[in-house]
C-alpha cells in the first residue's frame, strides 16, 4: 500500500530502496541518513508513511480487515470461509489477501495460531499442551508440537526452558 505494489513481492527479500522506484522514498532515505536525531528520524519515517497511507487508501482494506478480525477471534478457519466474509472468490480472495498483507491467508492463520499459543502460554504458565493445542484449534497435541517447532525450532516444552513465552499479539 505504501509503495504502490504488492507486498508479498517483497517478502522474503532484502530489496534496495532504488529498485523500488520511489523518489520520495529516496528522499526520505537521504534525510534520514542527514538526521542525527533518533527521534526526528522516527518523525521523518511516520510522516511519510501517514501521508502515503491517506493517498493510497485500497478498495479492500476494509473486507481484509473484516478477515482479519475474523481469523483473530476464532480457533477454526477455512479459505472459503474468508472469501465468503470478504464477498469475492477464493482464487480472488487469496490474491488481494497476499497482495495486501505479504502472505496466504493460511501462513497468516498459522502465524496467528502459534501467536495464540504463546499467549495462551504467557497468560497461563500451568496450561497442560493438551488443553492449549485444543484452546488453540489444533486437532491434537502432536500436531501444535510440531507447528509449533516449524516456527520457532522448538518444541513447545523446549521453547519454556529457553524463552519465556511473550505475545503481544493480542494485547490490541
Amino acid at each position: 500500500m505504501f509503495f504502490g505494489m504488492p507486498v508479498n513481492i517483497l517478502r522474503d527479500r532484502n530489496v534496495a530502496l532504488s529498485d523500488i522506484g520511489d523518489m520520495a522514498l529516496l528522499d526520505l532515505a537521504k534525510k534520514i541518513e542527514e538526521c542525527e536525531d533518533q527521534d526526528a528520524c522516527i518523525d521523518l519515517i511516520e510522516s511519510y508513511l501517514c501521508k502515503r497511507l491517506i493517498h493510497e487508501t485500497s478498495y479492500h482494506l476494509p473486507r481484509l480487515a473484516e478477515v482479519i478480525r475474523y481469523i483473530n477471534n476464532s480457533r477454526q478457519g477455512n479459505i472459503k470461509t474468508l472469501a465468503d466474509i470478504s464477498c469475492l472468490s477464493e482464487k480472488q480472495f487469496c490474491r488481494v489477501f497476499s497482495d495486501n498483507v505479504g502472505t496466504t491467508p493460511k501462513e497468516f492463520m498459522r502465524i496467528v495460531r502459534l501467536q495464540r499459543i504463546l499467549s495462551a502460554m504467557q497468560h497461563n504458565p500451568e496450561i497442560g499442551f493438551a488443553q492449549l493445542s485444543y484452546d488453540c484449534g489444533f486437532t491434537d497435541q502432536s500436531h501444535m508440537i510440531k507447528e509449533f517447532k516449524l516456527f520457532s525450532g522448538y518444541t513447545p516444552k523446549e521453547y519454556i526452558v529457553r524463552h519465556s513465552p511473550v505475545s503481544d499479539y493480542f494485547t490490541y
